[in-house]
């Protein structure tokens, strides 16, 4: 594509000035301030999803110059992402900092899925945080493989709103009015239409050719020893055992204050 579209000197330029295989100093202070990042995977056929994380500043862990951490919290229990790297460990993350530097960064790697409690044994010094819905279940440890500027020319410049204006955010919660509501309607249609369906593909790839992971005999099982299909055998047991132990949270342990994440009366 660069080639047809006349970008190679560029890109040649790009790589070699800004495409690194480590975190830097400066990429490690930048992601340890972060307080969001968007998440993309995709699953063993390349069917992609991407989606959102937050938490406080720091939530996602420097753990090395190649090496970083971020938590699992309790969530929808769909695992879109979690059950995607359980067949594919790929990831590509990108932060973007809107309020002060506009700037982003993008890290893409290979992710392994580890227990908070085996996290933390590892890792004796890593925070507790005190609010429930912020609790890390599992914690995603990725190892860095490309990390990159993503530049600031179009990226929007935003205000934090003051925190005395700010209403409390519903950590964990299981509220549908407090997670959003049938905001965009879907709910309210579900009675005049099919129930979704994933499409079930077996040994056919986007590109239309077969994996070239996995063995003609096995399509659906990637081959002993890769990757992927160790990550696999273990997660899913990771998984039964830390929603076996998960607890529901008890009420109103948000605050009363929030009124759900698209209130009506902000307009």
């Amino acid at each position: 594509m660069q080639r047809r579209l006349g970008t190679t000197a560029r890109a040649d330029r790009f790589y070699a000035d800004q495409v690194l295989d480590h975190l830097n100093a400066r990429m490690r202070e930048f992601v340890a301030c972060q307080e969001m990042f968007f998440l993309a995977t995709a699953d063993r056929h390349g069917e992609c999803d991407s989606t959102f994380r937050a938490g406080p500043p720091g939530f996602v862990q420097v753990l090395g110059d190649r090496l970083l951490a971020y938590p699992e919290y309790r969530g929808n229990g769909v695992m879109a992402s979690l059950g995607n790297l359980s067949e594919n460990p790929r990831l590509g993350i990108l932060m973007v900092d809107f309020t002060r530097y506009r700037i982003g960064l993008h890290v893409n790697g290979r992710a392994r899925v580890v227990l908070d409690e085996e996290m933390r044994a590892h890792h004796p010094g890593l925070p507790v945080d005190p609010v429930p819905g912020r609790r890390a279940q599992l914690w995603v440890v990725v190892e860095v493989e490309e990390a990159y500027i993503h530049c600031s020319k179009h990226i929007p410049h935003f205000q934090k709103v003051p925190a005395t204006e700010r209403r409390a955010r519903a950590w964990g919660t299981d509220d549908v009015k407090r997670k959003g509501g049938d905001f965009f309607g879907s709910a309210a249609e579900a009675e005049r239409r099919p129930p979704f369906r994933r499409p079930q593909r077996g040994t056919e790839h986007l590109r239309g050719g077969l994996h070239e992971d996995v063995p003609d005999s096995d399509q659906r099982r990637p081959a002993r020893g890769d990757v992927a299909a160790e990550l696999n055998e273990e997660f899913l047991d990771r998984v039964d055992a830390v929603l076996a132990r998960a607890q529901p949270r008890r009420p109103g342990e948000d605050g009363p204050e929030f009124r759900g994440w698209f209130d009506r009366r902000d307009g």
